[in-house]
């Protein structure tokens, strides 16, 4: 059986890796993108070029965004010059951004009749599991459709979960940046009280990632705190904008997020200091800020 044919719309920090794996794991690619630079960095690696989102859909047999926001999903899958307009009975149409998965199901809904079927799989791992290929992605649909996208997934992703149908994967990509979100202002704070007591930086992370405090965000994350390289992985602007959309989600499902709630201000308050396009990680530097402490500038022992 022949490799299906891929449209790839949106080539962030995030789409452009992904793409490229796709591309190099030997399917046929057509991408578009706002940016036409990053278009012809996929080019040079095997995929063609697509002048819009309708065109690079038109010939594929499925369909991916990557996309900042809901808006920008929708106006691309049911906008003018979309994928709708080029929608044939048979594709499937797979959204990896992170959106309300209200209007994942919205789309879904609109698509069906035109015999689109939709898989939502938001993905975790950041910047450097899009590159390596180590994504977990959280898949909603239908079995049938997200058995479909496997060959996808496993040329992007290592953890790869249905979650249940459409919806599923975007409530269950909310609920994984409740818990980033939390554990990386905790982080931040906790760092902080030790660099403000004397306490190295460096070797306080070493014992904290050796017992129950450890966790993948520290692993990951700690060597940017230590050398103040806050080039995002994700940027402090796209996980206010996450934040933003599970309060929305959790309105529509009755839930109250009281912690999440909490960090979203302390998120808004960075970027109110034009701190929103650093890395996520950088939400040590408010709590920087209000002890008059830098852990990075403190002393590290090797």
């Amino acid at each position: 059986m022949m490799a299906p044919r891929i449209g790839f719309i949106g080539l962030g920090i995030m789409g452009k890796p992904m793409a490229r794996n796709l591309v190099r794991a030997g399917f046929t690619v057509t991408v578009h993108n706002r940016s036409r630079a990053k278009v012809e960095e996929l080019v040079q690696d095997g995929a063609s070029r697509a002048a819009s989102p309708r065109e690079a859909a038109s010939a594929a047999d499925i369909v991916i965004t990557m996309l900042p926001n809901s808006p920008d999903v929708e106006l691309v899958a049911l906008g003018d010059g979309g994928i709708k307009d080029a929608a044939r009975p048979g594709q499937l149409f797979i959204d990896m951004s992170t959106i309300n998965p209200i209007v994942s199901q919205k789309i879904a809904k609109e698509l069906a009749p035109l015999g689109v079927a939709m898989v939502d799989a938001p993905v975790s791992g950041g910047e450097k599991g899009a590159i390596d290929g180590t994504l977990s992605i959280m898949a909603g649909g239908a079995p049938e459709d997200f058995e479909r996208a496997l060959p996808v997934f496993n040329a992007l992703g290592k953890t790869i979960t249905h979650m249940g149908p459409i919806g599923a994967g975007g409530f269950t990509k909310l609920a994984n940046q409740i818990i980033v979100a939390v554990n990386l202002t905790a982080i931040g704070e906790a760092l902080v009280f030790g660099a403000k007591a004397g306490v190295d930086p460096q070797k306080m992370i070493r014992a904290l990632a050796g017992g129950l405090a450890g966790s993948k965000c520290l692993d990951q994350k700690s060597e940017k705190i230590l050398s103040g390289d806050f080039a995002p992985g994700f940027k402090i602007d796209l996980h206010f904008k996450d934040l933003n959309l599970i309060q929305d989600a959790a309105r529509s499902v009755g839930v109250p997020i009281p912690t999440a709630a909490f960090v979203e201000q302390l998120f808004s308050a960075l970027r109110v200091r034009g701190r929103g396009g650093l890395d996520h990680s950088g939400v040590i530097t408010l709590f920087e800020d209000l002890a008059g402490v830098q852990v990075r500038k403190t002393q590290a022992s090797a």
